[in-house]
C-alpha cells in the first residue's frame, strides 16, 4: 500500500512511475497509484491536468468538470473512499505528453513545496473541508463555461490544485488563495463574456 502524499512532487513523481512502464496512462491507474481514499491529491491531480499544457485538448474543461463535481459531492456527503465510473477510470494519456507536462511542472512543484506548511488548519479540518468541497462544487459547475474564454480553465485548475494541496499540507493559507484566485478567474469570465 502507497504511503500519504506528503506535497506536490510526490504526487508527479507517482505520476511519472507510471510513465515509465505504460504507453498510455489511464485516470484509473492513477488513482490507484495514489490511493482511492485521497481527495486531495485527486484534486491535485485535476488542478494540474489544467494548468499544465493538457488543458489545451478540447473538452477538457467540460471533462475534468464532471471529475471535480463527482469528488467533491463525495466529500460534502463524508465518503471515506471515493467511487468514479469507468468512463472517466478508462480515459487515458498518451506517455509523451503526459510526461512533457510533468517535466513542465517538475520545477515549479519543488519551490512550491519549499514554501508550503500548515498554518490556518481550521480551514482544512473538519469543517473546514466541507466548505473547500462546496468550493470544488462551484469551480466545477462554472468550469464547462470557461471553454469560452481563453485561459480561464488554467485559473480554476490553479484554483483547484491549491485546494488540493492545502488538504495534504493542512495549509489553509492555500484555501484563500485559492478562493482569490478563482474569484478573480470569475470576474473575468463575467467581463468577458457580458
Amino acid at each position: 500500500m502507497n504511503q500519504p502524499l506528503q506535497d506536490l512532487e510526490q504526487l508527479l513523481d507517482r505520476i511519472g512511475e507510471l510513465t515509465r512502464d505504460n504507453d498510455q496512462v489511464s485516470i484509473g491507474m492513477v488513482v490507484e497509484s495514489v490511493g482511492s481514499r485521497s481527495f486531495g491529491p485527486l484534486l491535485m491531480l485535476i488542478g494540474i491536468t489544467l494548468f499544465s499544457p493538457l488543458s489545451g485538448v478540447p473538452g477538457m474543461s467540460v471533462f475534468m468538470a464532471s471529475f471535480v463535481l463527482l469528488i467533491a459531492i463525495q466529500m460534502l456527503i463524508g465518503r471515506k473512499q471515493f467511487w468514479l465510473p469507468h468512463y472517466i477510470l478508462n480515459r487515458s494519456v498518451e506517455r509523451g505528453k503526459l510526461q512533457k507536462a510533468l517535466d513542465w511542472l517538475g520545477k515549479p512543484a519543488r519551490g512550491i513545496d519549499r514554501a508550503l506548511k500548515p498554518r490556518l488548519t481550521f480551514l482544512v479540518h473538519s469543517g473546514g473541508s466541507y466548505g473547500i468541497a462546496a468550493l470544488c462544487v462551484v469551480v466545477g459547475l462554472c468550469m464547462p463555461f470557461m471553454e469560452l474564454v481563453p485561459f480561464s480553465a488554467s485559473a480554476a485548475g490553479l484554483a483547484l490544485l491549491l485546494l488540493g494541496l492545502a488538504l495534504v499540507v493542512h495549509d489553509g493559507l492555500l484555501v484563500l488563495l485559492a478562493v482569490a484566485v478563482f474569484g478573480a478567474a470569475f470576474t473575468f469570465i463575467i467581463i468577458n463574456t457580458l
